[in-house]
């Protein structure tokens, strides 16, 4: 299978944009061996959802996750449907991997490593470079994307890697973070960023939990009305709910609508 069949497929699905690279060209600091999982692994198939521009640029948190929500249950759907594409049509074993969650809660990455770097792959794939945020760029889209992929056991050679460097270094994202977690350049701290993008987050539930603990009764009826209970309970459903993603909405790259 070619190609240009796998990325024509994708595109009348709906993906804004595909990319291929070869597993010898991926390269992740972090993320394990991708044959850890899948042994006879060849290559990895990046697909790219443009993100909603209303949802990211609203100042309602509710709308913001809503995007968030549409884009990777999309995606999810299309990273089915590809691998169906794949594997009904050369018989090579192919396994999705998603923007998100589920992530490997053990210790030492405590959900801090996904099991591929859709970043790096995406970079290696020439759908774009990285920016000072250390997010990828599109040179159409700019920030506005999110990434899934398609490990798969079919030989695929990789795109040419984008040359042209998209970040004008304007500083925009270091600004906008609220948990100065870009401070330093090349180098995200996750623990800042999750802090002020997942309120709601497992940090948030144990916030909670050590206040109530130990309280008189009269203190926890007055601590179990208070909404953020309600909003931890959101989240146990909803999975990680972001709250922030100034980063993406402040970068001028790309096209808006």
């Amino acid at each position: 299978m070619e190609k240009e069949q796998i990325r024509k497929y994708g595109l009348e699905l709906g993906v804004d944009a595909v990319g291929f690279v070869a597993l010898e060209d991926y390269k992740s600091p972090k993320s394990p061996d991708p044959k850890s999982y899948l042994p006879k692994a060849k290559s990895i198939v990046v697909l790219a959802h443009r993100m909603i521009d209303g949802a990211l640029d609203s100042k309602n948190p509710r709308f913001n996750i809503a995007g968030r929500m549409a884009v990777m249950d999309t995606s999810k759907s299309h990273l089915y449907l590809m691998a169906r594409f794949i594997e009904g049509r050369t018989g090579k074993k192919t396994s999705p991997v998603l923007s998100s969650y589920p992530l490997d809660m053990e210790a030492p990455t405590l959900g801090l490593v996904g099991d591929i770097s859709l970043r790096h792959a995406a970079v290696a794939s020439g759908l774009g470079v990285f920016g000072r945020h250390n997010l990828v760029i599109h040179p159409r889209f700019g920030s506005r994307l999110s990434f899934t992929g398609l490990l798969t056991e079919l030989p695929l050679a990789s795109d040419e890697p984008l040359k042209e460097d998209l970040c004008n270094n304007c500083g925009l994202c270091v600004e906008a973070c609220p948990g100065k977690a870009l401070e330093a350049e090349g180098r995200t701290e996750e623990l800042k960023c999750l802090k002020a993008s997942q309120p709601f987050g497992i940090p948030g539930l144990y916030g909670y939990l050590r206040k109530f603990i130990g309280k008189t009764p009269e203190e926890q009826q007055a601590i179990l009305k208070d909404p953020k209970l309600m909003s931890l309970y959101q989240a146990s459903f909803i999975g990680f709910q972001y709250t922030c993603f100034n980063c993406i909405a402040v970068c001028p790259i790309g096209e808006m609508c």
